[in-house]
Formats: C-alpha cells, sequence, structure tokens
C-alpha cells in the first residue's frame, strides 16, 4: 500500500491502448516525487482486467500492477483513462469504445477524486456518461466522433485540456504531458509544475487555452479545385485576399465559393486565411526574432492590432506571450 501522503494515480490499460498515453503521465509525477523529495508525491499503478500481460498499439508489451475489482476497492485520487484508435483503409480514425471497458471506467470513476481522459480516451468517459453537459476535448481527428456520438458534451477541439470541475480531458498524444504537469500545479503549485517542465525540457507548461490545432494537420480536402485554393492561399498569404479575389482564381461565384469551403474545409474562406496567417505567424513567433510589425506585414494581417486580435480569438494568448512561451533558441 501506498504511503497516506502521496495521492494514488491509477491508469487504465488495455489491449491495443496508445503507448505514450500510458507511459507519459507517470514519468511526469515521477518527476513530481523527485522534485518534492516524495515528501507529497504520487504512487502511480497501471489497471487492467486481469495481472496477464496487455499489448499496446505499439507493440509494447506492459504488465498491469493490479486488477480493475482491486483498484476499485481502493480510495483513487487520479483516474486517467487513456484510448485506442482504429484506422480503416483510407486513413480515416476513429476511437475505440469497448463497452465492457466503459462500464469498468465508469466503476472506478465513483471511486476517484479526480477523473482524467487523455487523447481519445474522452470517448470512453462520454460513453460513461461522464461528460454530459460539461465541455470536453480529444485528440482532433476524432472530435467530430465524439460530438455526434455524444450531443450531450460539448466538444471543443481546439485547447491542449480543458478542466470542468473535477473531470479533465486532454488532447492529442504528447498533450498527455501538459495535462499531467497542470495537474501537478492544482495539486503541489505552479513553482512544483515549473521545476518539472525544466526537468522534462519543456520551456515552459502550455495554457489549456493553447491550441491543438495546426494548419497543415488539417484533413486534405477531397476536391482539386479547393486543394489549388490552399497551395495559392500559402503562396500569397501576405497580400490581401478576399472572398472575391479568391472566387475570381477559381471562376466561381463568391457564394459558391464559400459552400465550397464550408463542405471541404468546414469553415468560411476568411476563417481559413486568418488561421493560415495565424499558423504562419506561430512559426514566426518560434523561430525569429522578427518584430510584430514584420511578421504583421508578412502574415497579411496588416497590423499589430489585428495579429493580436486573431491570436486572443484563435489561441487565447497574446503572439508576445506566445513568443516568451515557445520561442526556439537560436544556436551559433
Amino acid at each position: 500500500m501506498p504511503d497516506i501522503a502521496r495521492r494514488l494515480v491509477v491508469i487504465v490499460l488495455f489491449e491495443g491502448v496508445d503507448l505514450l498515453d500510458v507511459t507519459g503521465p507517470p514519468e511526469v509525477f515521477s518527476l513530481a516525487r523527485r522534485e518534492t523529495e516524495d515528501a507529497c508525491g504520487y504512487h502511480v499503478v497501471l489497471a487492467a482486467e486481469s495481472m496477464d500481460p496487455v499489448t499496446t498499439s505499439a507493440g509494447v508489451r506492459i504488465l498491469p500492477d493490479l486488477t480493475f475489482d482491486e483498484a476499485a476497492a481502493q480510495s483513487i485520487d487520479t483516474l486517467i483513462v487513456p484510448g485506442s484508435v482504429e484506422v480503416d483503409s483510407e486513413r480515416r480514425v476513429r476511437a475505440i469504445v469497448d463497452p465492457e471497458l466503459v462500464g469498468r471506467v465508469k466503476t472506478l470513476a465513483g471511486r476517484t477524486h479526480r477523473v482524467t481522459s487523455v487523447c481519445v480516451g474522452a470517448h470512453l468517459l462520454a460513453a460513461a456518461g461522464l461528460l454530459d453537459g460539461k465541455r470536453a476535448t480529444t485528440h482532433w481527428s476524432t472530435a467530430s466522433q465524439l460530438a455526434a456520438d455524444h450531443p450531450a458534451v460539448e466538444v471543443d477541439a481546439d485547447p491542449i485540456f480543458i478542466r470542468q470541475g473535477d473531470v479533465w480531458t486532454g488532447a492529442g498524444i504528447s498533450a498527455c504531458l501538459d495535462l499531467s504537469l497542470a495537474l501537478i500545479a492544482d495539486d503541489l503549485g505552479e513553482a512544483v509544475a515549473l521545476r518539472v517542465a525544466r526537468q522534462l525540457v519543456m520551456y515552459l507548461k502550455r495554457p489549456s487555452g493553447q491550441s491543438q490545432f495546426s494548419v497543415p494537420l488539417e484533413q486534405v480536402s477531397t476536391t482539386r479545385r479547393i486543394e489549388d485554393l490552399r497551395h495559392h492561399i500559402l503562396r500569397t498569404i501576405a497580400e490581401p485576399l478576399t472572398v472575391v479575389d479568391l472566387a475570381a482564381y477559381a471562376h466561381v461565384s463568391d457564394r459558391h465559393l464559400t459552400r465550397l469551403f464550408k463542405t471541404e474545409l468546414g469553415m468560411t474562406p476568411h476563417a481559413y486565411i486568418e488561421s493560415v496567417r495565424v499558423e504562419k505567424a506561430r512559426h514566426e513567433l518560434e523561430s525569429s526574432d522578427a518584430t510584430l510589425e514584420r511578421i504583421a506585414s508578412v502574415c497579411g494581417f496588416g497590423t499589430t492590432d489585428t495579429l493580436v486580435r486573431a491570436f486572443r480569438r484563435r489561441l487565447n494568448t497574446t503572439p508576445t506571450e506566445y513568443r516568451r512561451r515557445f520561442r526556439v533558441p537560436q544556436t551559433r
């Protein structure tokens, strides 16, 4: 049994689970134990249906520490629910939801102070009814599935993680590190979380409002016309771009162009152009010492004020704060 000063963290283990979802959080919590000299740390265990080895999606086999029944008999501080996906022949990704596992998660959640999901584990929480009436996030590739399968959940695919009371949901894969850091900050304070972040060689914790969205990660459209427009926008992003200009380039009406963008990319032409500009600005802020005025110009924002408003709207931060957190030091 763990020392009473430690917080019991139970990670759900099952066949095909994503490996990093399972191994990432324990690494972060182990550093918290080290940074606090184990005075107020965590006891992390892996729970599965049986004590048999579990094969992850990466093919790595992991041994559980205890069974679900044994875990349910204890007082759990934090339950971490990872996920698993399947990919079809057309490379479409879907979260896997096993009804028996959902039942186990629901039972364990009833013995838990704080419930969290990482990546597509949010689908298991939603199926267990733990996200009804709540705002939640998941990996961007399965966000539409989560929204369609669970209309009672307010799905927001943008943030790195979302907290709703004692229920936390995290976005995709490496965001499990950010979520774990946020849990440590909530338990032990920002100073400890920052020391852990330094040990992980993470420049700073990303705030919950930080976007997981990246324009190059968008689903490729299915029509050559829209793909051609996307490349045209990237090539001419520094120039003033209007719906009229794009419609003329594509040889369609303004109204038809808007319909195409909404159908293929799920947003208006204006929203897409802004997202590309923000993505380019993010790259400039991370990799250069260019002034905000220069970045606003080369990214097509025109003015610094317009750049700042776009960052606040899409990333819930400012360009200056973004650079402070994510600027990559230049090597000489």
